[in-house]
C-alpha cells in the first residue's frame, strides 16, 4: 500500500521568524499526534538550515523548492544537488509551473535536473500539468504525457523507486479553483497508466502520485479518498499550521 505524502511548498514567502514559528507549531502538533503519512515542506533556500534544525527528531521532513542540473562549478545563484544532499534534505521539487512558466524550464533541461538529484540519491517530487487553454481544449493528457516521457520515462525502475509525481493543473494553483476529485483521479489514473507502459507495472503500482492545485482542508478529504491520489503538494494552505495539520490529518 503506497503511504501517502503531504508536501507544504512555502514558495518565495518571506520571514524568517514566521517560518521558524509556522515550523515549531507543525513539529508539536505531529509529535502530539503522530501522522500516518509522510509530512513534508518546502521553505525558500535561506531558510533551510533553520528549518532541518527545528524539525530535527520529529515526523516533519524538510524539502527543497529547485535545484541546478550540475553539481559544482562557475554557475552563480545556482544551488546544486549535491549540496541539497550534504544538509540531508529529504525530497526536492522539480518541474514546478512556476519554474516553468517564469524561468522557461523545458521538459529537457528539468531531464537533467532528475538525473542531477538521482545521481546524488535526493529523491524528487516531479511537477507536471496542463494551463486552462489546454484543459479546454481536452489536451491535458497529451501534454502530461509528453511531460512525463521526456523527463522521466529513460530512468530505470531503480532510480524511479526515488521518484514521486505531483500533478498540478496549473489553472488551480492559487486561482482558489480546484480540479473536481473526478477529473484528479481520471489524470491520476492516466498517469499511473502511463507508468505501467512505460516503465513496468511494479512501478506504476509503486509510484506516489500527488495532486497539487488549491488543496485546501475543505476539499482534502474528498481529493485524498480517490483511489490513485497518493497526497498534495500544498502551496497556500501550508503557510497556516492549524490548516495544513487538518490535510495532514484528513491523509492520515
Amino acid at each position: 500500500m503506497r503511504r501517502k505524502i503531504i508536501a507544504g511548498n512555502w514558495k518565495m514567502n518571506p520571514g524568517a521568524a514566521d517560518f521558524k514559528n509556522l515550523c515549531q507549531d507543525i513539529c508539536s502538533q505531529l509529535e502530539s499526534e503522530e501522522p500516518n503519512c509522510e509530512v513534508l515542506i518546502c521553505p525558500p533556500f535561506p531558510y533551510i538550515v533553520s528549518m532541518l534544525e527545528t524539525a530535527k527528531g520529529s515526523a516533519l521532513q524538510i524539502g527543497a523548492q529547485n535545484a541546478y542540473f550540475e553539481q559544482k562549478g562557475a554557475y552563480t545563484g545556482e544551488v546544486s544537488p549535491q549540496m541539497l544532499s550534504d544538509l540531508s534534505v529529504n525530497y526536492v521539487i522539480l518541474g514546478h509551473s512556476e519554474r516553468r512558466k517564469y524561468f522557461g524550464e523545458t521538459d529537457a533541461f528539468l531531464r537533467l535536473k532528475v538525473d542531477a538529484a538521482l545521481e546524488v540519491g535526493l529523491p524528487v517530487i516531479f511537477c507536471c500539468g496542463e494551463s486552462l487553454e489546454e484543459r479546454e481544449s481536452d489536451s491535458q493528457a497529451e501534454v502530461v504525457g509528453k511531460q512525463l516521457r521526456k523527463a522521466l520515462f529513460h530512468l530505470s525502475e531503480e532510480s524511479f523507486a526515488k521518484v514521486v509525481i505531483a500533478y498540478e493543473p496549473v489553472w488551480a494553483i492559487g486561482t482558489g479553483k480546484t480540479a473536481s476529485p473526478q477529473q484528479a483521479q481520471e489524470m491520476h489514473e492516466f498517469i499511473r497508466t502511463l507508468l505501467s507502459k512505460n516503465v513496468s507495472q511494479k512501478t506504476a503500482e509503486a509510484c506516489r502520485i500527488l495532486y497539487g492545485g488549491s488543496m485546501k482542508p475543505a476539499n482534502a478529504a474528498e481529493l485524498l479518498s480517490q483511489k490513485d491520489v497518493d497526497g498534495g503538494l500544498i502551496g497556500g494552505a501550508s503557510l497556516k499550521a492549524n490548516d495544513f495539520l487538518a490535510i495532514v490529518k484528513t491523509a492520515g
